[in-house]
């Protein structure tokens, strides 16, 4: 994770825990389920703000830790989600010893890491039968004003990656299994706003960028009526994978 970008979460931390939505339950364990019996050590690694180290957690006798190259973001995820062990460290250099863990899992994260390198970290942190599982929180753009949004704050990353094919792993993992969710949250203009103010491209963009992407976002929201507190469904698909070490 050594792209601006990717590293570039961390000044938007607030907006990222405003703006970003969590992760259905259900998605989550199907990525968890195929753990060995009696496993419950995990690591969330690239676990931002903490928005899916909070699913996590519930599951019964889980042992979370919390992993991210930001310190920013581990700040505002140890708020959100207190009493969470968490460390600096990215899935190619994870600050973790061999066959430490039962599972390490991935929200929006995947898409800046070297698959190849990350594979084999991940594998040497993973019990043998342990599970990597990825996921990802993606807006439904086959809604018009949604595919709109889209084009005004531009396509992210992890986007361009599920429409060319989705994500890939390496050894020692064999093939990733796929499932998908499809859901909508209410969500109002501030935390449209924020959702956007946390994107990579944004963070990065020019000041005149921002504001044309503010101001064009603000012309959609008037144009479908989202006004103070008001609410729109934002729909969503989450796509979940996950692969065994073999």
């Amino acid at each position: 994770m050594t792209d601006e970008m990717a590293t570039s979460f961390g000044a938007q931390a607030g907006a990222y825990e405003a703006g970003r939505p969590d992760y259905p339950f259900e998605a989550v364990a199907w990525m968890l389920e195929s753990m060995p019996a009696g496993s419950r050590r995990i690591a969330d690694v690239g676990a931002g703000t903490g928005k899916l180290t909070r699913v996590l957690v519930k599951a019964p006798d889980a042992e979370v830790v919390a992993i991210d190259p930001d310190p920013d973001m581990l700040s505002a995820l140890r708020g959100a989600v207190p009493g969470v062990p968490t460390f600096v460290g990215t899935a190619e250099a994870l600050p973790l010893p061999d066959a430490s863990v039962d599972a390490v899992v991935l929200g929006q994260a995947w898409h800046w890491v070297d698959p190849v390198a990350a594979s084999v970290e991940v594998g040497r942190a993973l019990r043998s039968d342990g599970v990597l599982g990825l996921i990802w929180n993606i807006r439904d753009d086959r809604t018009d004003w949604v595919r709109r949004l889209t084009g005004i704050m531009h396509g992210s990353n992890a986007e361009v990656m599920l429409a060319e094919g989705g994500p890939t792993v390496a050894e020692p993992f064999g093939a990733l299994e796929e499932e998908s969710w499809e859901w909508s949250r209410r969500i109002t203009r501030e935390q449209l706003h924020s959702m956007a103010s946390s994107r990579s491209y944004v963070i990065t963009a020019s000041e005149d960028e921002k504001a044309r992407i503010r101001r064009e976002m603000d012309e959609l929201f008037d144009e479908i009526g989202v006004r103070g507190d008001n609410t729109v469904d934002l729909p969503y698909v989450t796509k979940a994978f996950r692969a065994i070490r073999r």
